[in-house]
């Protein structure tokens, strides 16, 4: 569903415009928050659904889980695209993935990932040398 890398430039008002082939899966139900990797993350309901539900599954006596709560639950708000296919950004969110300018919008299969376009690469070029380094691609654990 979600495939691709696209990059957009971001008006001084933090608005991004997502790609035309993105946008008929993202209703006002869809979910922006904060990632893991200092990028943010939209995901549509029925991702964001059971990204959820595994996190509240979590005890909050981990204290993992809890981080992982905190991130994504206290930046989450629900998307919502204006007639040009326009996304509002929220400042704090801005700020916690560093976005001004150009921004890179990456295609994740069931969701969508926004990143700073060194933040990327530089990301990008350590998965490439990690999966190098890994003898069986779909044993990751190892």
């Amino acid at each position: 569903m979600f495939w691709g890398e696209y990059a957009h430039r971001m008006d001084h008002k933090g608005r991004l415009i997502i790609p035309a082939r993105y946008r008929p899966y993202l209703t006002n139900e869809a979910v922006l928050t904060r990632g893991t990797d200092r990028n943010l993350v939209i995901y549509p309901q029925a991702t964001w659904n059971t990204v959820a539900q595994q996190i509240n599954q979590q005890p909050i006596t981990n204290p993992k889980a809890r981080d992982l709560r905190r991130l994504l639950f206290s930046g989450a708000v629900r998307l919502s695209l204006d007639r040009q296919g326009r996304l509002l950004i929220p400042a704090y969110l801005r700020d916690y993935a560093s976005l001004d300018g150009t921004v890179l919008i990456v295609g994740m299969e069931t969701f969508i990932e926004l990143w700073h376009p060194d933040h990327w690469r530089q990301t990008i070029d350590g998965v490439s040398t990690k999966l190098a380094e890994t003898e069986n691609w779909f044993d990751l654990e190892a």
